[in-house]
């Protein structure tokens, strides 16, 4: 077939997907800072960890130095730790939830062990022990009470193991975030009555929506470079500490 017959698919940048993620991020912390009695900010806002998750893993196979990689995000989640929690704990120091640079960070570190135990051991043995570190990352993430806890990590490496771009991975990455975010996180939920039946959807699972400019990806870079990267990184505690300095602004 000729060239200039075939449609144009849509291709989404990881400029775009980084764009995307920024801005759901900023809609629900916008409804928890400023705007509460407005839901549907934090329910776009579901779609924000998902696709920053993905774009985690992805970078364990495009980052020239992975060692570098983690460090980046060690630093900018000690940067971010304060101005998180005057967010969620209203002080300085508050160790029951710690930011999400911290649950990315862990989900790295697991996936550097993981490789370690491919690149040493056979493949069944290999295999066990790797079940083993995904078992205790996930019990990992509560003991340190990363953002999205456990099932952040988990979010990660569903990423990471189910990368490729067919339609048995993106069963899988379906399936796998519902699981994750409907069954295992829960939480509040919207009673809708439809033809008379009422039909209960749980608010975290407007997070699956996050997969269709995920699966719209196809692994084109997009615009980038050096000051686009640390503005990513920046957005993170500098979107947070302008959020508060405006509730104090309008609410003191």
């Amino acid at each position: 077939m000729n060239d200039k017959t075939q449609k144009p698919s849509l291709d989404i940048s990881s400029f775009t997907l980084h764009v995307l993620a920024m801005a759901f991020m900023l809609c629900d912390h916008l409804w928890a800072v400023l705007f509460s009695e407005s839901e549907w900010l934090t329910c776009l806002g579901r779609m924000a960890f998902p696709i920053f998750a993905f774009m985690t893993a992805e970078g364990c196979f495009y980052t020239h130095d992975l060692r570098r990689y983690m460090m980046r995000i060690f630093l900018w989640a000690c940067v971010s730790e304060i101005p998180f929690n005057l967010m969620y704990g209203g002080s300085g120091f508050y160790p029951y939830h710690q930011n999400v640079l911290w649950t990315f960070l862990e989900s790295l570190l697991l996936i550097v062990l993981m490789k370690k135990c491919r690149a040493r051991f056979k493949k069944v043995p290999a295999a066990a022990l790797c079940t083993v570190i995904v078992i205790l990352g996930y019990v990992l993430g509560y003991a340190t009470m990363a953002d999205y806890y456990g099932e952040g990590i988990l979010t990660v490496l569903v990423f990471y193991f189910f990368r490729e771009r067919t339609l048995k991975n993106r069963l899988i990455q379906l399936i796998c975030l519902y699981i994750l975010n409907v069954e295992m996180l829960g939480g509040y939920s919207y009673v809708f009555n439809i033809f008379g039946h009422e039909i209960e959807f749980v608010q975290q699972g407007f997070a699956l929506l996050s997969l269709i400019p995920i699966w719209l990806y196809k692994g084109r870079q997009g615009f980038h470079n050096k000051i686009f990267r640390y503005t990513c990184y920046a957005f993170y505690s500098g979107h947070i500490i302008i959020l508060l300095l405006l509730r104090y602004l309008l609410y003191r």
